[in-house]
């Protein structure tokens, strides 16, 4: 479709600043814009139908440069840090006016109409904007996509405007460097420059949702899978990169609502997306085999690259970046839930990978340990690969999403406590990382093990079984579970120098009184208390 033939999105995009002029690509199919990304050079399709296209100077999100207006909304709500980076409103108006005339000397600009948040009640219309074709086919597969008859009378709450090749200039545009992601709450606009990476806008639409749904409807945002059993159980997976929280998710036996991000109302959970963004570093039909089905026509490969003389990708292949990614609508996956909607959860798993090798395969949080252990948001990474190196390195990200958090962690956090209790929901810890040892002497725990956890507590099989509590950090550590050697549960047992685990142990859980410092002033005692007793 073109500007012409749909007068109300016309008149609306010139009171943005694009011309009339110009000439727009509006709602095109995946089809058309796969087409328009191959015959421009932009991309190539993939020996399964996929288009494969590189973002770029940047192949994932720039945290450091992703900024939110300070004005009247946010000075006092947003929880201003090292993620949540004010701007002054001038450099966002100058911005977005350079912005459309760099557009509207664009040979063509891609439109989409969309919407996030699959509950009806919560549900935001989006108006996306790009510079290219193959941006445009993100916007399709991760954002709702509406019907012929709701695009009639459709109304924008949010633009996101997205133009990869304009480049800011620091000097007088306010920003750190030449690319940016700007958000006005004020303007409900989201501005993208000078990078091509994908993931700025969904994570972007995250972003205000993290802050509208809690601030104002009393909806719980949450970085984390879904999954739904047969009965209408809901169970909910928090989890940062690494843990296992695709993977775990994916569970032939359950329907899946989401992979990454969801709202928890008063009736039960919600997936704010159309689609998955998923890793592909390593992909494998054996151990993915819904990702791997799912690079097919329609799904955008980024920063792949082939194996020699064929349209093959090598998803071993680091060459470009670590962080290889697919984007597919939801529709790809063959047990997703339609619409993407479940009840109130039952159980909610935090996954961490403990490198470390202290932290038990299963437990049971109390409340307070699970809004303590929500807010800490701990993982670990192994080091890099250099001779000599086998310390982990502790990761922290509050509330498993804070780049995208704009308020306080404490508020999502006691939204969490008061939503469990009032539901009588288990919260269970699952370290899916080392046992035995840390990294470098332990052994990973295996999935099947990992995988017989969790079916074990959906299933109640945890519920009348002898519990003990860790010493250090307090959760109750069940003492035997259907599939799992009892001698794995406890992780002291499993290291053959107790005294080592110990040591370890202890120098884990200053890392969290640590971390949790920051955090201190804007929670409750309950969640105090919580914390590691050394």
């Amino acid at each position: 479709m073109t500007l012409q033939t749909l007068s109300i999105p016309g008149k609306e995009l010139e009171v943005l600043g694009l011309q009339a002029s110009t000439r727009v690509h509006y709602q095109l199919s995946p089809e058309e814009l796969v087409e328009q990304a191959v015959i421009s050079g932009e991309g190539v399709r993939n020996d399964t139908g996929a288009l494969c296209i590189r973002t770029g100077e940047f192949t994932g999100r720039s945290p450091q440069d992703k900024f939110i207006v300070k004005d009247a909304v946010t000075a006092d709500t947003v929880n201003w840090n090292n993620f949540n980076i004010p701007i002054d409103e001038k450099y966002f108006h100058q911005l977005k006016e350079k912005m459309m005339a760099y557009l509207n000397q664009r040979p063509a600009v891609w439109v989409r109409d969309a919407a996030a948040c699959a509950d009806p009640a919560y549900r935001i219309n989006i108006r996306v904007i790009n510079e290219n074709p193959w941006s445009n086919l993100f916007a399709y597969n991760m954002f709702l996509r509406p019907s012929e008859n709701e695009l009639e009378n459709f109304k924008a709450d949010w633009h996101i405007i997205q133009a990869p090749g304009f480049k800011a200039d620091p000097a007088v545009d306010g920003t750190r460097q030449h690319n940016f992601a700007i958000v006005s709450f004020t303007h409900k606009t989201i501005l993208i420059g000078g990078t091509g990476y994908t993931g700025e806008m969904k994570k972007g639409i995250f972003t205000i949702l993290n802050y509208v749904l809690p601030h104002e409807k009393n909806v719980l945002s949450m970085h984390c899978s879904a999954n739904m059993g047969n009965e209408g159980d809901v169970a909910v997976f928090f989890g940062l990169s690494g843990t296992g929280k695709t993977t775990l998710s994916a569970d032939p036996a359950r329907k899946l609502i989401g992979d990454d991000e969801h709202g928890w109302t008063a009736d039960g959970v919600f997936n704010f997306e159309g689609g998955c963004y998923a890793k592909t570093i390593d992909l494998t039909e054996e151990k993915e085999p819904e990702i791997f089905h799912a690079i097919r026509p329609g799904a955008l490969v980024e920063n792949v690259t082939f194996l020699n003389g064929t349209n093959t990708i090598d998803f071993t292949s680091k060459e470009i970046t670590e962080n290889t990614r697919v984007s597919y609508p939801l529709s790809y996956i063959s047990n997703a839930q339609e619409p993407a909607m479940g009840g109130l959860p039952a159980n909610i798993f935090f996954l961490t990978c403990d490198a470390k090798g202290v932290l038990p395969p299963v437990s049971k949080l109390t409340p307070g340990q699970a809004m303590y252990q929500f807010i800490s948001g701990y993982t670990a990474k192994v080091a890099g690969t250099e001779a000599g190196v086998t310390e982990p390195k502790s990761t922290f990200s509050a509330c498993f999403g804070a780049p995208f958090l704009p308020l306080h962690p404490g508020q999502y956090a006691e939204m969490l406590g008061r939503k469990m209790k009032e539901n009588k929901v288990n919260v269970w810890m699952i370290n899916t990382g080392w046992s035995g040892g840390a990294y470098g002497e332990g052994s990973r725990m295996k999935l099947s093990y990992t995988r017989a956890m969790i079916t074990a507590a959906l299933n109640g099989d945890l519920n009348n079984v002898h519990y003990e509590a860790h010493p250090v950090f307090g959760m109750e550590v069940p003492q035997s579970c259907p599939g799992v050697p009892a001698e794995i549960l406890n992780p002291r047992s499993t290291w053959s120098d107790p005294a080592a685990y110990d040591v370890k142990c202890t120098e884990l859980a200053k890392e969290f009184i640590q971390n949790f410092k920051k955090y201190a002033d804007g929670v409750n005692e309950e969640i105090l208390a919580a914390a590691p007793k050394v």
